[in-house]
């Protein structure tokens, strides 16, 4: 609406085409609702309601008390899955969890000796950062940290924004000298035993260290995602290593997976994820292919653990 006006369009009697309910309250900017208002627009075609309790119909109701015809539905199925992290927070109060493997064509994501640069193709990290940019915040482990030093940022495409770091750290082991500080990025780091010492010097470097002590002197993961929740999370990257990966997966918090698959073989080394041994096949992760793709040489997966989003 902005740049219309700024190239001088009249917005007068206009229809507004929208995939979400315009808001009708005040949180980072201003109702919404108001500013379509006052641009005279006559119009709204939005595709789904808000689930955010703050709106959820009232969006609606002060447009058509201002009178302005509302029609709702239009790929409202689209909609949703553009907006799924929004919506999992909104109606689970968690964030929706993606994660991130690339691994080779028999499951393997590193060498015995830990080596993994590179199995899959420049195509596929392209991708994969194109994958972290539209998320809220990257997932890491603090065996990824002291392995790789990795910077888990946005290089590769085009972003705005750099999404949060989040680092699983239950010792509070996280180096001063880490790459994943970058400046204005926020940095979570999660810890089950407390350090103080340790964690002053962490903040001092612009980290946020959150107690979270679950079982058997590791963080309790569970929290954390309510927790990031709570800090506006709504998309959780995971890249990690098979025992963070296998963490995740044992406790039925990842949602969707995006796997790439390079055409090699590696024999021994090390696997997606560390979790089991289960003793039936009823007792294996269900998913749900929801698309197959060639990037260059290698094959993506997005498959979805089946009835995730069922919410």
């Amino acid at each position: 609406m902005q740049d219309a006006e700024a190239r001088g369009h009249s917005l007068q009697g206009a229809t507004a085409y929208v995939t979400l309910e315009p808001c009708s309250h005040h949180g980072r900017t201003g109702p919404c609702c108001d500013a379509l208002i006052a641009a005279g627009i006559k119009k709204v075609v939005a595709s789904i309601a808000d689930p955010n309790p703050l709106v959820s119909g009232q969006g609606f109701e002060r447009l058509r008390a201002a009178g302005i015809e509302v029609e709702v539905g239009a790929g409202a199925e689209e909609s949703r899955e553009l907006n799924i992290g929004f919506f999992s927070r909104m109606i689970r109060k968690t964030p929706w969890v993606r994660m991130k493997v690339a691994a080779s064509l028999d499951g393997k994501t590193a060498l015995d000796n830990g080596k993994s640069q590179w199995i899959t193709s420049d195509a596929a990290r392209t991708d994969g950062h194109a994958w972290r940019a539209r998320s809220c915040a990257v997932l890491t482990g603090i065996g990824t940290v002291l392995q790789d030093n990795p910077r888990l940022d946005v290089r590769l495409v085009d972003t705005p924004r750099q999404p949060h770091l989040v680092v699983v750290d239950s010792r509070l082991e996280t180096p001063l000298d880490a790459h994943l500080f970058i400046a204005g990025r926020a940095l979570y780091i999660y810890a089950a035993e407390q350090n103080n010492v340790k964690k002053a010097a962490l903040e001092a470097r612009g980290a946020t260290v959150v107690y979270l002590p679950g079982n058997g002197g590791k963080v309790d993961l569970a929290a954390m995602l309510r927790d990031l929740a709570l800090r506006e999370v709504n998309e959780v990257h995971v890249e990690a290593g098979n025992k963070l990966n296998g963490s995740l997966i044992r406790e039925a918090l990842v949602d969707e997976f995006v796997v790439y698959l390079a055409p090699k073989l590696i024999g021994q080394g090390s696997g997606m994820a560390s979790f089991g041994p289960i003793t039936e096949l009823s007792q294996v992760v269900d998913l749900e292919f929801r698309s197959t793709d060639r990037l260059g040489p290698d094959l993506r997966i997005v498959a979805r653990v089946r009835g995730s989003d069922l919410f």
